[in-house]
């Protein structure tokens, strides 16, 4: 099954928790702090593989989490690092957050790879707040929390010619006739129901046609399945627009190539940014006069226009030569999607947001959270790296902000404070 299409979430590691820990040997009764920093967590990764055609990997499952680091130890061991967690894709799948749409890689190649989730920086151990002053801290930095994204897969394939038309119009048969794909062929419209690869060779020159399922007139506007299959046209370098020279429908040959044109101008204006060649097929069913008047029509308009016929082969060659030799001088269009980025993560560097419920006033976030781990309230120099913490942050600010006031219950990360300056 061709599944081009999935939403996944993606969580990447917490970093492991500092530890707190006294050197105790005999012989040596005030050895000092020896607590290890905690480990890193795993990021997430999603590289492309060109062993991959469709992203059915990822019909079922939707979670994806990179492990956590591990905490550290005394004797000054830090926690192990967590590995990566790597996701495959195939070429050409583009990378977006879900709620926004904003781009945030495109996989053209085998091996691009993007780090779309960064796991957590590890928590420090106390033996790294010891100083001349501070001799015997007993607190440690809790681990970084990983980032959590919805993110869109969308594949968009990759192929030189991708042909177009309305269903029926004899593309299957062509790309079976050009290429070994065997894709399926019956005497009813709509028999391709998925985009259908073929490798074409001409003489020792290779290149990659997709047929695209059979369009409709509203597909820009997303009738049928339009936008599901005209994205993946978008990619190619050369569109092959397959139009039924026959009259065995009762429609116009004319009418069905220019409402086609029509769609692919209103669908990001494909016609004017692609080179399009018009293909009129199965000419074996009508005379050689309604075939020139047909042609001189459509080159009238500007386009090269190749008659033949898929059935017979008739004129197959001279079209696939022209094709290939044409192929090699045009380049891989680029999408004109949003701006790319290697990297979606939290641009704040504390990251926090005050609520006010009646006449409580609420802190929550990842900063605050990481705050009252790494904390211990027990402990004199550990409550003061706390407060300063707390004002660096800007969490001060914004609950003077928010209208508390001195003796003021706030909850921080849901643990009761009385407000104090």
């Amino acid at each position: 099954m061709f599944f081009d299409h999935v939403t996944i979430e993606v969580r990447s590691g917490n970093g492991g928790n500092g530890a707190v820990s006294f050197r105790r040997e005999k012989y040596i009764p005030n050895g000092g702090p020896d607590g290890g920093n905690g480990g890193r967590g795993g990021d997430v990764i999603i590289r492309a593989d060109r062993n991959l055609n469709t992203l059915s990997d990822y019909r079922f499952k939707h979670h994806f989490h990179a492990g956590d680091g591990e905490p550290g130890r005394g004797n000054r061991m830090a926690g192990a690092s967590s590995d990566n967690l790597i996701l495959k894709v195939p070429p050409g799948t583009l990378i977006l957050h879900a709620e926004t749409r904003e781009m945030i890689a495109d996989l053209k190649e085998d091996g691009d790879e993007t780090v779309v989730a960064k796991g957590g920086i590890g928590g420090r151990g106390n033996m790294c707040f010891a100083n001349s002053v501070r001799q015997a801290p007993r607190f440690a930095t809790a681990g970084k929390t990983g980032e959590t994204f919805k993110l869109d897969l969308e594949l968009r394939l990759l192929a030189d010619a991708a042909l177009v038309g309305f269903p029926n119009a004899g593309k299957s048969t062509l790309l079976s006739v050009v290429s070994a794909a065997k894709p399926k062929i019956a005497s009813y419209p709509f028999t391709t129901l998925q985009p259908i690869l073929g490798v074409v060779d001409v003489g020792g020159s290779r290149f990659v046609m997709v047929d695209v399922p059979g369009l409709i007139e509203g597909a820009a506007d997303g009738a049928g399945m339009g936008h599901d299959f005209l994205r993946h046209v978008e990619r190619a370098r050369i569109l092959i627009h397959v139009v039924d020279a026959s009259s065995l429908d009762g429609t116009d040959p004319l009418d069905r190539y220019r409402a086609i044109n029509q769609e692919l101008e209103k669908y990001k204006n494909l016609i004017g940014k692609r080179p399009v060649w018009v293909v009129l097929n199965k000419i074996d069913l009508v005379t050689e006069e309604e075939v020139r008047q047909l042609k001189e029509a459509i080159e009238a308009d500007g386009y090269r226009v190749f008659a033949l016929s898929g059935a017979t082969t008739e004129g197959v060659r001279a079209f696939t030569q022209a094709l290939a030799a044409e192929i090699v001088s045009l380049p891989l269009p680029e999408l004109e999607e949003l701006e790319q980025r290697k990297v979606f993560r939290y641009e704040k560097k504390y990251d926090f947001t005050v609520t006010r419920d009646k006449n409580l006033v609420s802190v929550e976030g990842p900063f605050i959270r990481e705050l009252m781990l790494s904390t211990n309230f027990g402990d004199t120099e550990s409550f003061r790296h706390f407060q300063k913490r707390i004002i660096e942050s800007g969490i001060q600010d914004a609950l003077l902000d928010a209208g508390v006031e001195e003796g003021d219950e706030v909850l921080l990360d849901g643990s009761s404070f009385e407000f104090s300056l």
